[in-house]
């Protein structure tokens, strides 16, 4: 379903080019759950982005449903569902009306014209907010709604950047038993996330990645396994732990730490050994207070492999800017002239001017005027499309 191949993507910095992808593999199945889990700025929403046709990448190749990324874009689109780290819900709507024209300007089947807006809205608990503009909304309302909205042309692949990014814990795990529900139905999801209890209760399978490149990939079992992470058992007695002897002789103990009242001891293998910490103690005339027990887990696997510092600018690896594409620079005694443009302002490229952008606002707002009145009178929304039944 996805596939990739060497999948690379780069961005011209100021002194050089910053590797946000650096060649990464990845194979998914139909009707897999899999996720991306990484620390941000890891390369995760670039990777997204690659895989949506919404970045170019520069190197490698990735396909969705057989169908390559850079090379049928349009066609990859038809098959894939986007839910984005931000709000992109038209504020000039209102929730159904956000759902129906995402419905309306895709290749979606023909059925009786509202009946999968309203399903979907029944299905996310939004019936009764389906007049309500987004603005209204609270931040799990609106995800729901994107998700919806992402949903309505029945993609065959759904992408979640970030879904739960900002979100309450109980907003949280409501969404978590929506996509739950979404993945027995077999939709294929591909989740980005650095939660690891988010991975962990959602994914089949997950790809760590950091700096750009896959670190580990496999079930929640086989990475935490991989990475090499010990049982941890910590006892507190009742006093000095200095004289507890033997500890170390019990099969897979790799190393026993003693600080005051406390014992902690690393294993591979702990089973029984809580009960010889017991009885160890009782020999040097020492009772137990306190026991913790801390199994490897996806966090400790993560920790492992990507480390507990944060990136730092040595670590993302500028490459010189090739000549062909090198800035050219003005020497300071000479200053670049602008252009006589009489008297209006002359501004950095690409950077809208409030006219074009107070332009935009006005047009915006006729097409949502223009599209609930089309609707109301059961017309189609430009002549001769192909989703006016929707």
């Amino acid at each position: 379903m996805i596939r990739t191949e060497q999948l690379a993507k780069s961005y011209d910095a100021v002194g050089g080019v910053v590797d946000a992808v650096r060649g990464i593999d990845l194979a998914v199945g139909h009707g897999e759950f899999f996720g991306l889990l990484g620390p941000n700025g890891a390369g995760k929403s670039t990777t997204i982005g690659m895989l949506t046709t919404l970045v170019r990448p520069t190197g490698g190749r990735a396909e969705v449903d057989g169908i390559d990324v850079a090379r049928h874009p349009v066609a990859v689109k038809r098959r894939i569902g986007l839910v984005g780290q931000q709000n992109s819900l038209d504020r000039l709507l209102n929730v159904a009306e956000n759902v129906e024209f995402r419905g309306a300007t895709s290749a979606c089947p023909r059925r009786r014209p509202g009946s999968g807006r309203r399903s979907l809205l029944e299905l996310f608990g939004l019936a009764q907010r389906r007049r309500a503009m987004v603005y209204h909304l609270s931040g799990g309302q609106a995800k729901r709604v994107m998700i919806c909205r992402a949903l309505v042309h029945r993609p065959d692949v759904l992408f979640l950047d970030e879904p739960t990014a900002g979100l309450d814990p109980q907003t949280r795990v409501n969404l978590w038993e929506v996509l739950g529900a979404l993945h027995d139905d077999g939709q294929t999801i591909l989740l980005t996330t650095h939660y690891m209890e988010e991975a962990e209760r959602l994914c089949g399978r997950v790809a760590i990645i950091d700096h750009g490149r896959i670190l580990a990939c496999g079930t929640v079992a086989e990475l935490t396994a991989s990475a090499g992470t010990e049982t941890v058992l910590t006892v507190h007695y009742d006093g000095p732990a200095a004289g507890i002897r033997g500890v170390g002789a019990h099969p897979g103990v790799s190393k026993v730490e003693i600080s005051g009242t406390r014992l902690r001891v690393f294993s591979r293998d702990a089973d029984g050994l809580l009960g010889e910490l017991v009885a160890a103690g009782a020999r040097a005339g020492r009772q137990v207070c306190d026991a913790t027990v801390q199994r490897p887990s996806l966090e400790r696997a993560f920790l492992t492999m990507t480390g507990r510092e944060y990136p730092r600018m040595t670590d993302l690896t500028l490459r010189p800017v090739p000549a062909e594409v090198a800035p050219l620079s003005v020497p300071p005694s000479e200053p670049a002239s602008l252009p006589d443009r009489g008297s209006r302002p002359v501004l950095a490229a690409g950077r809208p001017t409030v006219r074009r952008v107070s332009a935009l606002v006005t047009f915006r707002a006729m097409f949502a005027r223009e599209f609930r009145v089309m609707r109301r009178q059961g017309r189609p929304y430009w002549p001769g499309s192909p989703c006016s039944h929707c």
